[in-house]
């Protein structure tokens, strides 16, 4: 029988922290404080504190993350924001909860991060922000974003959802900005057993208005100063995450130290090429992704990996001004002309801390395999 190889795989991170887990649970059982407690306080110190940053703001989702950071943050209806089209629908979301236009860019081909030169050329008189997404694990340059919002008076939000203490040029993710949101959901680096989220910001008002706005919009008990809504990171969760976080570092440097394996392999695969990466060992490699040659068919690549016991994923199969949630916004097919070639030309391969080297290698072996079927071409 051919040895499977997952897309994902979290046993290698729970397994030799197993017995922390189960104490933390019975701590919690006998604190008896599940909303707001003890655990969750020092876990949004020790983030905020690892991302640079003074204050960190638990939420139930990294969707909540982005929607309330953003409205803390003072955006809403008459203004607009920059972002991607290139990313999870959940940074468009989160902006089109604020009540703000979202303003849509492409990006750069070679890494599928923001272009902030299309940026420039997108700017309204209305727009007040930009959303740096550090997609895959890789952050926008901060020099750059920081050139970039300064000529055009612009304020930096970060969406961090895959760039859990990513570096880049000495900064780390969620220091840049006026706030970042980051998501907590299992599979990412830093993964909770369920939903949650955080925003951090160095910004003491915006904190405050964060921990209102979470809970009910009440700055104190049964006082409402606005409309909030119930979007709490659970003490559960944030005791798990408390656990993990010291391991995070080293995690980060295991999926560096793969990806770098993957990059020297990909030299003899003519049909597939890394996205770059302009972080070193800053990237922190949510996911690793691969570009293919258009005369393969991703399909029939991905059906004949899974046939040798290898999964992978497509991040994102259809850009965000294509789905039909948003076709109201008025963008169309040819609008973004290298989100709309990622979307058909990459994959993404198993990555994870805990993946054996033999692992790996079946994964290219499966490759070198598959790559010599005729049957891969597409046809005219």
């Amino acid at each position: 029988m051919v040895s499977s190889v997952p897309f994902v795989d979290l046993r290698p991170q729970h397994d030799p922290i197993q017995p922390e887990l189960e104490a933390a649970f019975q701590q919690l059982l006998s604190r008896g404080d599940f909303i707001l407690g003890e655990a969750l306080t020092k876990f949004e110190q020790d983030f905020s504190a690892a991302c640079g940053v003074d204050h960190g703001i638990g939420v139930a989702c990294g969707t909540d993350g982005l929607a309330l950071g953003l409205q803390a943050c003072g955006l809403g209806e008459g203004t607009s924001v920059l972002l991607p089209a290139n990313t999870f629908v959940a940074t468009l979301i989160g902006v089109l909860r604020t009540g703000a236009t979202p303003i849509l860019v492409d990006c750069d081909p070679d890494t599928g991060l923001i272009d902030l030169d299309a940026a420039a050329n997108c700017i309204r008189p209305d727009t007040k922000a930009v959303v740096a997404v550090h997609l895959y694990g890789q952050m926008v340059s901060p020099s750059a974003l920081f050139a970039f919002a300064e000529a055009n008076d612009l304020m930096i939000f970060e969406d961090a959802a895959q760039a859990h203490l990513a570096e880049r040029e000495g900064y780390r993710a969620g220091s840049l900005g006026k706030a970042a949101a980051f998501s907590f959901y299992p599979s990412k680096n830093l993964g909770a057993l369920g939903d949650g989220g955080m925003v951090v910001t160095k910004d003491e008002a915006v904190a405050k208005k964060l921990r209102s706005l979470r809970n009910y919009g009440a700055p104190r008990k049964y006082f409402h100063t606005e409309l909030g809504t119930n979007s709490r990171l659970d003490t559960f969760q944030a005791a798990v995450l408390g656990l993990k976080l010291p391991h995070l570092d080293g995690w980060n440097a295991d999926r560096n130290r793969l990806a770098q394996r993957y990059d020297a392999a990909m030299a003899e695969f003519g049909a597939l090429s890394p996205l770059e990466n302009h972080s070193g060992e800053g990237h922190v490699y949510h996911l690793y992704i691969v570009r293919l040659a258009r005369e393969i068919d991703r399909n029939t690549l991905q059906a004949s990996l899974d046939e040798q016991g290898i999964q992978t994923g497509v991040h994102y199969p259809l850009p965000c001004h294509l789905q039909p949630a948003f076709r109201n916004l008025g963008y169309d097919l040819g609008d973004f002309p290298h989100a709309e070639t990622l979307s058909q030309t990459i994959f993404s391969l198993p990555m994870y801390p805990g993946l054996l080297e033999s692992q790996q290698d079946r994964v290219l072996e499966a490759l070198r395999i598959c790559l010599a079927q005729p049957a891969l071409e597409q046809t005219a």
